[in-house]
């Protein structure tokens, strides 16, 4: 049976990428929509041809006939329908991040265990089928000893000032928005926890004082870091270099999936350099997949609830080292 999925709210990650993905999945089809507006959601569903629309979250919540829902919904609105969408029994897809802190974070997996659905944090960029190549590359010795991981996320959407990112009580700012993903991509390689964090930004008064350009660096076992970089009032970037002993592994796009030869990654050695050529897929619908083979079968999810906490500790570290100006420490990695 194909999981229905529940989607709670109109959001552009969902019209344009989360719907189209799970629409392309083996396992899941997309069977309703929310909005806080009627009028929106039947519009969506409408276009995007969603059997079911309806003018609230509860009422999506209450229809037995979803298997689970997805939480595109601003970051401050995580931790409280993630939970109310788990003790209603639905299994949980929730955008990035997670939630505003570690904390929050930590009181979601709690329900997820507490009520026995899953609880997923939304990387889609983590079940493309390159970073699998670029671990088997990694353990072959081809680049020798990881010495280092440098990545960059950045786009301009500064003109748009009225938009949710910029919104310092709703979890707004760049570590928020792109930062996580350097930051969860070189916990993903490296296997491990980073002990501190030290980050430098650029807060914005026209903003309301978030982040608009953070530089970081995270300090992992034996002498390793991942430098980064992410901004939302800068030129558009989304790359990620590992540097090894032997070589090095360059991705001109190391996030957003292009499904061209933009996805293609290259391997540079001293017998020279190598284009990598990976599949054209949907990452989107592959994590719908992810969620879907786990609700189905009780596959146990490649990224569990317990990966999103660990994830906020070290957001958390970065805001605190931006905020304070200083080098902060993360305990329980």
């Amino acid at each position: 049976m194909a999981i229905k999925w529940g989607v709670m709210s109109t959001a552009n990650i969902a019209k344009k990428a989360v719907i189209p993905g799970i629409k392309q999945s083996e396992t899941g089809e997309v069977y309703a929509i929310a909005s806080r507006n009627l009028e929106n959601a039947k519009e969506v569903a409408n276009e995007l041809e969603v059997p079911v629309a309806y003018g609230s979250y509860e009422e999506l919540l209450n229809d037995a006939r979803i298997d689970a829902v997805y939480i595109p919904l601003p970051n401050h609105l995580h931790k409280e329908w993630a939970i109310k969408a788990m003790e209603a029994g639905k299994h949980v897809l929730c955008e990035k991040p997670i939630a505003l802190d570690a904390k929050e974070a930590q009181e979601m997996e709690a329900a997820s265990h507490r009520t026995e659905v899953i609880l997923a944090e939304a990387f889609m960029y983590r079940y493309h089928p390159r970073y699998q190549m670029i671990e088997e590359i990694i353990q072959s010795g081809e680049i020798g000893d990881i010495r280092s991981i440098h990545s960059a996320f950045t786009f301009n959407n500064a003109a748009a000032k009225e938009n949710v990112r910029y919104r310092k009580d709703w979890g707004g700012g760049s570590l928020y928005d792109v930062g996580v993903y350097p930051i969860s991509a070189a916990r993903m390689i490296l296997k491990g926890e980073p002990e501190a964090a030290t980050v430098h930004a650029f807060f914005s008064k026209e903003h309301d004082h978030v982040d608009m350009m953070a530089s970081g660096i995270l300090e992992f076992d034996n002498g390793i870091a991942l430098t980064f970089d992410c901004g939302m009032w800068a030129a558009s970037r989304n790359r990620m270099e590992i540097i090894g002993t032997e070589g090095r592994i360059e991705l001109p796009s190391a996030f957003v999936s292009h499904q061209d030869e933009q996805d293609h990654f290259y391997l540079h050695t001293n017998n020279g350099t190598k284009e990598v050529e990976v599949p054209h897929v949907n990452q989107y619908a592959l994590q719908a997949d992810a969620v879907g083979k786990s609700i189905q079968n009780g596959k146990a999810l490649p990224y569990p609830a317990d990966d999103a906490v660990l994830n906020m500790k070290v957001l958390d570290a970065c805001l605190t080292s931006a905020e304070e100006r200083r080098r902060v420490e993360i305990q329980g990695g």
